[in-house]
């Protein structure tokens, strides 16, 4: 048996000596010694983990006053005060195992030995350094709230439970990653979410093969069915607004800690076109701006491939004016339409991965650079047509309206060039069916990836394009689980 499975022993400096050895003898464990009514005390806690503060007002104070009431007071009594009377916080425990106090300890517990007790006492006191709650970076708003997720998962878990204040809303907190015991919550409502989805999403949690976990990308892939996916089957949010509206339509959430990120599932592919704002404004400007989402989306997708494709194999179908405009530009560029459509799109992503890597203060640089290099040197050496830069700007420019989905366009936008530019338009014809098909055949958790549309739900189509107004919305409340086709089982 391992040290940290072993039970604590009564022997004080035993204990001590054990914590040693399972914490590494690490330089930020701190170990205090004190006396308590005659008996040899221990506290131990991480340095930078604990509140010193909170500890001098809840641990060292209380301690104190018991030294000065009673000199001497036999162990059972010391136990029983300091357990139920003197020592009273928010988050109080007791611990068996080493390693359970050595999780405590490394959670911002402190934790209290006694000489002949074979138990810690673990008193949250927790003090690290975090980030205050501020405006999402990622998911941004005009009517909605403000906040955004944290990096500590217990304020994250405050968020959520200060929009829902329902003793229906269940937190479940769990330790996964074999080396790092990362904090994990899973959450839903109970009686809105389905049993076997619950059942499902915690035996998949519970059996995650990681060492690390420092960011909930790390088990998404876990989440999702096995297989290579083109449209993710895990919503990620910044948002908590966002996040417990999902609890309500009866999904299920997932909070990591040391990630402003949450998880939740099942995610159905409608949903990426929506966002908070949707349900603030009024219905018909809603159902407009959904429509330009998916025109934008196409656009954003499959222009490149459908240029390539009409100028190398179809160019009568251009008007007789940009015709002439058309081949005048391929006849003073050195390559073929299909090599100068993949060069300038991967220099693209060059210039948006090096904007977002390089620091702030000189990432206009990289704006600068990329303006003169591409909308006018490229151009005017003769290196790549006027028309494909066009094309370009309007690829990037609508990619960007719907970010859930930029890494799935990226992807598939060079898929679309390379069929357009090899087969023409039977190939964009054929690619497209085939994602079309990929998209209907996918599944989370027995819930089809393109409902309400594919099966189609009348009823749940209500809130697809064309969004109802408040007072039909109210109605009736939409659950994953009452959309046509779903068949949710407990998963392996």
């Amino acid at each position: 048996m391992e040290l940290s499975e072993k039970e604590l022993s009564s022997v004080l400096e035993e204990n001590v000596i054990n914590i040693r050895t399972v914490m590494g003898n690490s330089s930020d464990l701190t170990i205090k010694r004190a006396k308590a009514a005659g008996h040899s005390i221990c506290i131990i806690f991480c340095e930078g983990m604990a509140s010193t503060e909170t500890m001098a007002d809840l641990i060292f104070r209380p301690i104190n006053e018991l030294n000065t009431a009673a000199k001497e007071m036999p162990l059972e009594q010391l136990t029983k005060t300091l357990e139920e009377g003197i020592i009273l916080a928010g988050e109080q425990k007791i611990s068996k195992t080493y390693g359970d106090v050595a999780h405590d300890i490394m959670s911002g517990f402190v934790t209290i030995l006694t000489e002949g007790v074979a138990h810690s006492l673990s008193v949250g006191v927790q003090g690290y350094a975090s980030r205050s709650v501020e405006e999402p970076s990622t998911h941004n708003n005009v009517r909605a709230s403000r906040e955004g997720f944290v990096e500590v998962v217990r304020t994250n878990i405050s968020l959520v439970r200060r929009r829902m204040k329902n003793p229906d809303l269940i937190f479940k907190m769990m330790q996964a990653g074999d080396l790092s015991n990362t904090d994990i919550c899973m959450c839903y409502i109970k009686g809105v979410a389905d049993k076997n989805l619950v059942k499902s999403v915690e035996k998949r949690l519970k059996n995650l093969p990681l060492n690390t976990i420092l960011e909930c990308g790390y088990i998404q892939p876990f989440m999702e069915n096995p297989g290579n996916q083109i449209f993710s089957e895990v919503g990620v949010t910044e948002r908590p607004d966002v996040f417990t509206s999902k609890l309500h339509e009866g999904k299920v959430g997932i909070l990591v800690d040391g990630t402003p990120f949450a998880l939740f599932v099942p995610k159905l592919f409608m949903e990426n076109f929506n966002v908070v704002d949707d349900y603030t404004g009024r219905p018909l400007f809603t159902a407009l701006i959904r429509i330009i989402r998916y025109m934008a989306i196409i656009t954003a997708t499959v222009t490149p491939g459908f240029y390539v494709a009409l100028a190398n194999f179809n160019p009568e179908l251009f008007p007789e004016a940009l015709l002439l405009n058309l081949v005048t530009s391929i006849q003073d560029t050195p390559y073929p339409l299909l090599a100068e459509c993949i060069i300038i799109h991967v220099f693209y992503e060059i210039m948006r991965e090096a904007g977002l890597r390089i620091p702030a203060n000189i990432g206009h640089a990289v704006s600068i650079i990329g303006g003169l290099v591409i909308g006018d040197i490229v151009v005017s050496a003769g290196l790549v047509g006027a028309p494909m830069v066009l094309v370009v700007a309007v690829s990037a420019i609508t990619s960007f309206v719907v970010p859930d989905l930029y890494d799935s366009i990226a992807v598939l936008r060079f898929g679309f060039i390379f069929a357009g530019g090899l087969w023409g338009l039977f190939g964009i014809t054929v690619l497209s069916s085939l994602i079309t098909l990929k998209l209907c055949s996918q599944e989370s958790y027995g819930i089809p990836h393109t409902a309400p549309l594919s099966p189609f739900s009348p009823k749940a189509m209500r809130d697809f394009i064309i969004r109802r107004g408040w007072r039909k919305l109210s109605e009736k409340d939409y659950r994953v689980q009452d959309l046509k086709g779903v068949n949710v089982k407990e998963s392996n």
